[in-house]
This record gives structure tokens, sequence and C-alpha cells, in this order.
């Protein structure tokens, strides 16, 4: 330290981790779901009898949560260490908290990626992890946050860039999504049930659901696009104020926005309406961004046909105004009752995740390398081979899939001259269907190999690194505000330095960073606590059905198996108010009729039929045979095979602990019942067992899974009398 400098030294290391664990695992969670997309597209990649861990419904929440936590999750990590240290001309707090951030990270995602295929699952999206996974989640989740605000005390930059308010967002309402959504009691150490159940755990399911993209996969990544946007252009940010107009109105707008994904369900109109105004309404905000980041570039575009990180960056950011213009367009109800439960949502989560989150990424890295290994990109000719290949691929991959959608949606809703469904069966849905699953998984494959193709390039340049990397030194000046501000604790100094300060009031909050947080804390709460209070506190607000009773101890075991086989996945259990789907399917579903479902199972996505009035429907045998080999009595059906649950042992040693949960979650079973729960559901599968039998099944499967199964199946919608609600 010499005439007022300090030097600081960055932590580099750390960065070049995680940037290594975003890409790896990128890799993985892209193979993942190549391998789904050809699942669907030809059935029998799904495996047989001695591959059950890798069928569809386990696979498919691997793919979604290794994109999200993973892939776009390292990102995120490398983005904002990299950033924030610069940006506070400060290391970061704790060498150790660090370390143990990336180790504890890449565990969990280890341990996901084991516990998915062998069934170990909550069964809700975005958040199938069980609570030992969830807790571990919480403490690194503390850890890198410590860590990161502990930096900003420590900051010799007094007032803190845009990409840092997204940072702190990201931060704090990830820690409220994550703690509020995985309220659970467990059973065992591989099994919970939630404290919510029905409407209320829908609703709390689509606030974090809805709000996990908006906050790991949107506010992180414009704080990535603030920071490296400007750098790799060289230019100013457009416009200051635009910025700080982006940011508030999306903090506080976002939150509110997740129950239009229930348009039309069992949840109250009011709720989803008052989500679909605020999704409408931040189609604003979210374009705010996009063209910030655009004009940014004014004055070098003439860069970009020589510059892969700008082509990466203005291709995410364009991807990023498409999703969030047709995101608000999904939720109006007009257009959720034809896009809703179809492949258009599956090409729309696509274009975010792949477009915007997926180049964002790329650029980031490539911007990267150079600078953290003191080397130059092994070939410009493969980074733009990349770059084509995987714009290519992604259009090949959301323009088949919008394609699908736009087919489901208007042939679930076709009718003929006299009145009557023109596809009554749903399999015909599915038959056309299937050219588009093709050109599907081409496309992914196209994106997977542009992938590889940069992760190769990456890694040779990575190789002419010179061995001893050394982390970057800058010298700072010692700052001098420290001091002033501890002084001014006079309401009268504070307010005068507000008017002294040229850009107004924000800059001189951007000077109170602890205040800033907070306020942003509260921007994201408001809305969370006025749309979920009134279904968490009012007990009246989901009225129970007299007839509808707990499921058997043998039918919440089926139950349970039908989310371990990821069923959920392809199949919903909620029939919307739409003439359609009740002439379909039957009478719409109430919010009563899923007052004991812990964990609801309503559904995002019909592959499959709707399965709320299932019961009764067909005969025990069916379902014996549907499940050992779909295509013996659905002719064309894309459905895995499941002739394991023929063979697997039925376990019921944690079926009195689960009924002993349910009784905890106040769910009303007879003493008869919850006294020999084993007995009980022993004596159903010998009853249905047999009846399977004198259908023309086969015999002695009292103790099989599959018993359990179609006691579940046959339990749907029996409660339910037409004229009662």
């Amino acid at each position: 330290m010499e005439n007022g400098v300090e030097v600081v030294e960055y932590d580099d290391k750390i960065v070049r981790w995680f940037i290594w664990a975003s890409l790896i695992y990128g890799v993985v969670g892209m193979l993942v779901g190549v391998t789904i997309a050809f699942q669907l597209a030809f059935h029998p990649l799904n495996g047989t009898q001695y591959m059950e861990y890798f069928s569809f419904g386990r696979l498919r929440p691997l793919h979604t949560d290794a994109m999200i936590f993973a892939f776009a999750g390292n990102g995120i990590f490398a983005a904002v260490y990299y950033s924030t240290q610069r940006l506070l001309k400060a290391r970061l707090f704790s060498d150790l908290m660090s370390n143990i951030h990336f180790w504890g990270w890449q565990a969990i995602i280890a341990v996901v990626a084991i516990s998915y295929p062998l069934g170990i699952t909550q069964g809700r999206e975005y958040a199938e992890m069980e609570w030992p996974i969830d807790i571990a989640i919480t403490v690194i989740w503390v850890v890198f946050a410590v860590n990161f605000f502990m930096t900003l005390v420590k900051r010799r930059e007094k007032h803190i860039y845009v990409a840092i308010w997204f940072y702190i967002a990201t931060i704090v309402t990830v820690a409220v999504l994550h703690i509020v959504n995985n309220l659970v009691i467990p059973v065992s150490m591989t099994k919970s049930y939630p404290i919510f159940s029905g409407v209320q755990d829908a609703l709390i399911q689509w606030w974090y659901g809805h709000n996990a993209v908006a906050f790991v996969l949107t506010t992180p990544f414009l704080g990535l696009m603030y920071y490296f946007l400007p750098k790799a252009a060289n230019r100013p940010v457009f416009s200051y104020r635009l910025s700080i107009l982006h940011f508030w109105s999306l903090v506080f707008v976002y939150i509110w926005a997740g129950p239009h994904h229930l348009h039309y369900t069992a949840l109250p109109e009011w709720a989803s309406t008052l989500g679909m105004v605020f999704s409408v309404v931040l189609w604003m905000p979210s374009w705010g961004g996009m063209i910030n980041g655009l004009f940014t570039l004014r004055g070098a575009w003439d860069r970009l046909r020589d510059d892969v990180t700008l082509k990466f960056f203005v291709i995410g950011i364009t991807f990023y105004g498409m999703a969030t213009f047709e995101g608000p367009l999904l939720s109006i109800k007009s257009v959720n009752a034809l896009s809703h439960y179809t492949d258009w949502t599956i090409a729309h989560v696509h274009s975010g995740t792949l477009g915007w989150n997926g180049f964002m990424i790329f650029g980031m890295v490539y911007y990267l390398i150079p600078k953290l290994w003191k080397t130059k990109i092994y070939s410009d000719k493969l980074s733009s081979l990349h770059f084509w290949l995987g714009l290519i691929g992604i259009l090949l991959y959301i323009i088949p899939m919008y394609s699908a959608g736009i087919t489901q949606g208007l042939m679930w809703r076709a009718y003929d001259e006299t009145g009557r469904l023109m596809y009554p069966d749903f399999m015909e849905t599915v038959v056309e269907l299937i050219p588009m699953y093709w050109a599907r998984a081409v496309g992914g494959s196209l994106y997977l190999t542009a992938t590889l193709i940069g992760v190769f390039n990456l890694f040779m340049s990575v190789r002419s690194a010179p061995k001893d990397l050394s982390d970057e030194r800058v010298e700072v000046a010692i700052p001098t505000w420290r001091k002033k501000a501890s002084s001014s604790n006079n309401y009268d100094e504070i307010l005068n330095e507000m008017a002294l300060e040229k850009d107004g009031w924000h800059r001189v909050l951007e000077g109170w960073p602890i205040v800033f947080s907070v306020l942003t804390t509260i921007a994201v709460l408001v809305g969370s606590i006025i749309e979920i209070t009134p279904f968490l506190l009012i007990k009246e607000s989901i009225p129970k059905l007299a007839q509808v009773k707990p499921f058997t101890p043998l039918e919440l075991e089926g139950r349970d198996i039908y989310i371990k086989e990821g069923c959920y996945t392809c199949h919903s259990q909620m029939i919307r108010a739409l003439q359609y789907d009740v002439d379909r399917f039957g009478e719409y579903s109430r919010p009563g009729e899923s007052v004991y479902s812990y964990p609801f199972q309503w559904g995002s996505k019909r592959t499959g039929p709707d399965l709320a009035r299932e019961g009764g429907k067909r005969p025990h045998y069916w379902h014996v045979r549907h499940m050992e080999d779909p295509r013996s009595v659905t002719n064309n059906s894309i459905m895995p095979a499941y002739p394991h649950m023929l063979k697997n042992e039925l376990d019921l040693s944690l079926t009195r602990d689960k009924i002993d949960t349910m009784l905890m979650l106040n769910v009303p079973y007879p003493k008869w019942v919850s006294n020999d729960p084993v007995k009980n559901a022993k004596e159903q599968a010998k009853k249905i067992a047999g009846e399977i039998k004198e259908q023309g099944g086969p015999g002695n499967l009292e103790n099989k899974e599959i018993v359990a199964l179609v006691a579940y199946l046959q339990r749907l919608g029996t409660d339910f009398k037409k004229g009662k609600k």
C-alpha cells in the first residue's frame, strides 16, 4: 500500500472452475435432452425391464434440472464471481466459502443425477429434489449469499453497478422461493410430503416454478448482460435511467405472474386473472431490458461479422425478447386455452433456455477464456461453426414444436358438423406429432453437436495457456468515502448528499447496498404475500366435498409409484372448465377434489390423456396390460413400457410412516385404517389381484407394484359425483 493505492488480487481460479463445470454439465444435460427427444419419437429407446431407470419419466426431470441448476447455475456463479470482484474492486470475501460453494454445488448435482433415475423425487416441476438435497441447497446458497454480501461490505467502489442489482434480486428471491416451496414433512431420507395440498400446493408450485424461471434464468443473466455486453462491445450501457426502470419494474411485477399457468383449472379465477394481468404488464420492463442491451451495441455493429462473442450476445438477447413477448402472450386466457398442456410451451421454454441462457453463457465464456487463461481462442472457424450450428439447431428444435403445439391445441378443440369432437381418440393427435418429434430430436442433436464443437475449441484454447497462471492484480485507490459515510448519520447531511448527487436519489441508494437489498426483498414479497395469503390463511378458500375421502394405504403407495416413474410428466389430472376438455375427459375438476393430494398432480403437459376421471373406466387387467406393453391395448402409443412393475415387490415398509405423516397433515383417516395400514393395504391388494386373475390376467400379483398402481388409477375421479359441488 503506497501513496493512497493498494493492490487487489482477484480470485479467478473459482471462476475457471465454474466455467468448466457449466460446460461439462451443459453437455451432459443436453445429451439427456436429446435422449428423451428420441424416446418420444421412437418409443423402444425407453428400454426394457432391465432399463427401468432410463425411461422418459425418470430422465425428463434430470434433463430440466441439469440445464437449469447445473448448466445455467454454474454459468451464473462464474458470471457473478468474475464481475462482482471487478465491479466492487475487491477480492471475494472468503476463499474457503468460494470453495465450499463450488464443491458443495457439484456434490448436489451429482446426488441429483443419481436420485432421479432411481425414482427419488418429489414430483414437482423444477423442485423434484427430496428434502435432504433441499437442505443441502439451502446451506450452499447461504454460503454463496454470505460470500457475496460480505464482498459488498468490503467493496472499494461506493456505488453498486446495475449488474449487482440483478445479482442481489436473484440471491434474496431464490432463497424465499426455495424455502417456501419445499416446506415438507419427511417420511424417510428419500420420501416426504409437502405441507400444502391440492389448490394450495398448485399455487405455491407455480409461484415457485414461474419465478424460478424469473430469478434463476432471467435476472442473473440480465446482470451478466449488463456487465459482459458493454465490456465485449467496448460501449457504455445505452441508458442508465432505463436500467433503473427495467430493474425495479421487473422485480416487482415478475413475482405476480405465476398463477397464469393455472387458467381454467380449479384455482379461483381471480388468482389466475391477476397473474395474467401482471404477465401482460411484464412485457414492458422485459423489452426495456432487451432494448437497453441491443442499443448498447450502437457503433459496434460492424464488429459482429468477426466477433463471435458479440454474435452470441446479440442472438441471446434477441431470444430473450422473443421469449418475454411470448410469455405474456401465452398468459392471455384465450391463447392459454389453446397452448396449455401442448408442445407450444415446450418450444417456449427451450427458446428461452437454449436461445437466451445458452447463448449468453457461450458468449461470456468466449469473452473470458482469453482473459482468464491468458491465451487465444484455438480456432475462429470452430467458434463460427459453434455459433451457426447452434442457431440452426435451436430453430430446428422450436419451429416443429410450435407447429406441434398449435396442431395439438386445434385438434383437441375441433368439432364436426354434428357437434361432436372431431378427434375423440387422444391417439389421433399423438400420431400427427411423430414427424415433428423427429425434427425436434434432430434439432436438439445439432445444438448438442454445436456445444461439443465449442467445448473442444475452448479446451484446445486452454491447452495453450501458460502453465503458471496467476490471478489478475489491480491497483485501487484507497477509498475515502467509508469514513465520510460513517460520519453522515445526520438526516440533513444525507439529504444534502442526495441533492448534490448529479444522477439523483437512485445513485445515492446505490451507495447503500444493504438498504437496496431490503427494498428489493420488499418489492418481491409484496406480490407473493397478496397472492398466496388468502389460500393459506382462509380455511374456506378451498371448499371441501363431503364425498372426497383420503387415498387408502394401497392407493397412496400406488400414487407414490406413479410419481416415482414420472407419469406426471406426460399426464395431467385436471379437466379444465372448457367444453372440449369436458366432452373428452368428463366433468371439469373442482377445487375440493384434490384436497388430500400431497403433492398436487394437476400436470403441465399432455403427451398422454388426462387421468382425472380414469377410475372405473376400464377393467383392472386392462391397466396391467397397458403398463406391461402399452401397444397391446393402444395402437401407436409412444408410452414407455413398465414390465418391471409386474416383477418388483411391493414395498410396504414405509406405509405406516406415510399414514402417520398424513395424519400430521390433518388427513382424516379412520382409526381402523390408521391402526394397521399395512394390513389394510394387503387386503385391498389381494382383492384387486384376485379380480385381475378373474379377468384373465396373471395370478400372484398381490405383492407386486402393479397392484398398487392399479388401485391408485382406479380411484381417480371416483369420489366425484355429478351435481354435488
